[in-house]
């Protein structure tokens, strides 16, 4: 940890955890927190790590690869997946699907991959019913002036775009106290250190 205090974890239980026979890593965060850098660094720092990559049907951006950051279907598939029950967890965001696919982590859990998966506070809910011994990490940016000025500097919204997603991060914040720990993206060496430190201590292969 830094000694300004500008990242911080905060854990419910100091204990350490030894589930069996996989171990499920739950990772969110307001849009612009930075969890997309710190999930890579997670995935580059433990080799073993399984990253479950989420379905959509919304078009990929500039530099997104099909099964790796996401893997993208149409609407009609999707729905089917959710009249057959494909989905551990799904969501409709701004007319888009999202979906976990239960298969997926149902088979590495039960071959004992440690597995980490990036969704939103709403999938998080979902899924702890099914997981409720996940291992929950929130991160949130230092306050909404910041995470305003970071969305504003990627120059890839509308104004109006920019402000639905600060209205979207206030209410996933105000939500942080159901995750295990919070980490504070003020400086990014000190938060990747901080998830390090997290994973270390819950993952089976760590």
């Amino acid at each position: 940890m830094n000694n300004q205090g500008t990242t911080r974890i905060d854990s419910k239980s100091d204990s350490k955890v030894s589930p069996s026979p996989g171990q499920l890593i739950i990772l969110s965060a307001p849009s612009g927190a930075g969890k997309t850098t710190l999930r890579q660094a997670a995935l580059n720092h433990f080799s073993d790590l399984v990253f479950s990559v989420s379905y959509t049907t919304r078009k990929p951006r500039a530099g997104e690869r099909a099964g790796v950051d996401y893997h993208f279907i149409n609407k009609p598939e999707f729905e089917k997946g959710i009249s057959e029950g494909r989905w551990a967890e799904w969501a409709k965001v701004h007319d888009n699907y999202y979906g976990t696919s239960a298969k997926f982590l149902e088979q590495n859990l039960a071959a004992g991959n440690d597995v980490l998966l990036e969704i939103d506070v709403q999938g998080t809910r979902k899924l702890l019913r099914y997981y409720p011994q996940s291992i929950t990490i929130f991160i949130t940016p230092p306050s909404l002036a910041v995470l305003k000025k970071r969305l504003e500097s990627r120059d890839t919204d509308s104004a109006q775009a920019i402000a639905l997603r600060l209205a979207n991060a206030k209410i996933e914040m105000e939500q942080k106290d159901l995750y295990r720990y919070v980490i504070i993206n003020d400086r990014l060496d000190d938060a990747i250190a901080d998830l390090v430190a997290i994973l270390e201590k819950h993952l089976t292969s760590a």
